[in-house]
């Protein structure tokens, strides 16, 4: 910067003198005065070069990190802006998958639920089925004794009519037989 200020001076110092001697003359804003010309080129020239040599290359570097800065900041965004789509798109799948299981997880239980309600079902039909086989087996089961003691019973009866019948009293083992072969002669044929 000191440099920058001394360059100004420098610069300045001759542009005073002709200033000054001008002051007499009358002038127009029209009129060309050629040494007037020639340290004004010199001046822009000197100041060219000055401003090129130190000034420029500061300015070019400022500006030329801002653009990269700029461009830095323009592909991060880019990339945020990617990794924010892709992680959007992440999330819909994700929310699509869950919808997905949800359903299925709700077919598979209703299915569930109707499988149980069958075999709860179905067990329950084979247990009124083994209550009705097992009542029909206890009736089977009374009503054979209930026969067999109607059976020795009229036999008891038969024997005691038929000896009434036959005078004397017939209580053998073999007359038992041969009025229970009788009845279930009886029997066989209803």
């Amino acid at each position: 910067m000191k440099t920058l200020g001394l360059a100004a001076l420098a610069m300045l110092a001759p542009v005073t003198p002709a200033l000054a001697s001008e002051g007499g003359g009358g002038g127009g804003l029209l009129t060309v005065d050629g040494g007037l010309m020639i340290w004004t080129l010199f001046v822009f020239g000197l100041l060219f070069v000055v401003l090129k040599k130190y000034a420029w290359p500061q300015i070019l570097g400022a500006v030329e990190a801002r653009e990269k800065s700029l461009e830095e900041q323009i592909a991060n965004t880019a990339r945020l802006q990617e990794e924010a789509k892709r992680l959007v798109e992440q999330s819909q799948k994700a929310l699509a998958e869950a919808r997905g299981q949800a359903l299925a997880l709700l077919v598979e239980a209703k299915a569930q639920s109707e499988r149980d309600r069958v075999a709860a079902v179905e067990r329950t039909k084979a247990e009124q089925d083994e209550l009705l086989a097992r009542a029909r087996r206890e009736i089977a089961t009374e009503r054979d004794r209930a026969i067999g003691e109607l059976r020795r019973e009229a036999v008891d009866l038969s024997l005691a009519a038929a000896s009434k019948l036959v005078g004397e009293r017939l209580d053998s083992d073999a007359d038992r037989k041969l009025v229970t072969s009788y009845l279930a002669t009886l029997g066989e044929k209803h």
